[in-house]
């Protein structure tokens, strides 16, 4: 798919989706039914950035379910993981379950894995980027269902970023809070940093109620939009509903 190239530096537009490791509301496994969604729905807007979650196997080795190749054909996004390096291992497609996909006008200037504790393991992918000049920090996770799990999981990725020079910085995924004041984890005491961001409903799949998924922003950066994304495909392809955010970066 052709994409127009985003003249706008400080503009950048993404989405987040749990896509439940391809079992729709049907309770049928079908990650090929998973890929069509997300190819011709989800990014049916162009998003800049596709963070997806789930989108592993949940037991080692974690083998990918989605072919990767088309998604990068159809959306004219690129993975972040195409070094094997940068992979939880050789069959897997993203770390636990987390994969970023990112447009190719922007130059990734680094991309660490960062294993975050507790009983299941979870991780968050780091990514440094710029484009234009503007350089942005994106962090996918998925955190944990527990909430003191969560807050240790919070202060580790806190106290790294504390160790990185600063940006304008996007924390975006499953981040399992369903309090619409986010919770003490996604405090500026645990993070080290404030980040803001709606909190729109979107779990359950066939009536959102809670807000699980979320686009926040710190550093320079505001979320200026969000929206929840719907449609026939979307309703019967995950127990979540993607979250699509406009962002906006501070000269």
């Amino acid at each position: 798919m052709d994409r127009p190239k985003n003249t706008d530096a400080a503009a950048f537009s993404c989405v987040t989706w749990n896509i439940h490791r391809g079992q729709g509301e049907d309770g049928r496994v079908d990650a090929g039914r998973t890929l069509e969604v997300l190819c011709s729905d989800v990014c049916a807007h162009g998003p800049d950035a596709v963070f997806l979650q789930e989108a592993d196997e949940e037991t080692p080795p974690h083998h990918g379910i989605l072919d990767i190749d088309r998604v990068e054909r159809q959306t004219g996004l690129r993975s972040v993981h195409l070094d094997a390096s940068l992979r939880w291992g050789a069959g897997s497609h993203g770390f636990l379950g987390v994969i970023v996909f990112l447009h190719p006008a922007f130059e990734v200037q680094d991309v660490t894995l960062l294993d975050l504790p507790g009983h299941c393991h979870r991780g968050a992918v780091i990514v440094d980027a710029e484009r234009g000049g503007v350089p942005m920090r994106l962090i996918a996770t998925h955190l944990s269902l527990s909430q003191i799990l969560r807050i240790a999981q919070m202060r580790t990725l806190g106290q790294h970023l504390f160790r990185r020079d600063a940006r304008p910085t996007l924390l975006c995924g499953d981040l399992n809070e369903w309090r619409p004041w986010s919770g003490l984890a996604l405090s500026r005491s645990v993070l080290g940093a404030r980040f803001a961001g709606p909190t729109l409903a979107t779990f359950p799949n066939k009536r959102p109620l809670l807000p699980l998924d979320r686009v926040l922003a710190s550093g320079g950066a505001r979320v200026e939009t969000a929206r929840v994304l719907d449609g026939p495909g979307i309703r019967m392809a995950s127990d979540h509903r993607p979250l699509a955010a406009d962002v906006v970066i501070a000269p």
